[in-house]
């Protein structure tokens, strides 16, 4: 889990993005997308076409951060892009990162072995 500080917010960029994107693309969606700073140390998401692949971009204060997950099995629950620009609680990515819906806490399937 990121450990997201206090008055941190979490930005979810509606629709899919490409995947091959760094940071420096990802926060180019940001600036242009979003309509936000991307050095302002909230975090933004950005989901996968196929919906198994999630990108998150935070600066620090320090540096970039780019964490990245990919569900085994399932898809990351997203809004559409009609739903516009969607944020999100703390809370909320937790369940997000873990594969639960995070509009309706409920945990939807745990591997049981790896491989």
């Amino acid at each position: 889990m990121i450990p997201v500080p206090i008055g941190v917010q979490v930005w979810l960029a509606t629709g899919h993005t490409d995947m091959r994107k760094g940071f420096p693309g990802l926060a180019l969606q940001v600036q242009e997308v979003l309509r936000r700073d991307p050095l302002s140390g909230h975090l933004f998401c950005f989901r996968g076409r196929r919906g198994d692949l999630l990108k998150v971009i935070w600066h620090d204060g320090q540096g970039a951060c780019l964490f990245t997950k990919r569900l085994e099995r399932g898809r990351f629950l997203w809004p559409s892009p009609a739903d516009g620009v969607v944020t999100i609680s703390s809370a909320q990515m937790g369940y997000l990162l873990s594969g639960i819906d995070w509009r309706h806490p409920q945990e939807t399937w745990r591997p049981s072995s790896i491989g």
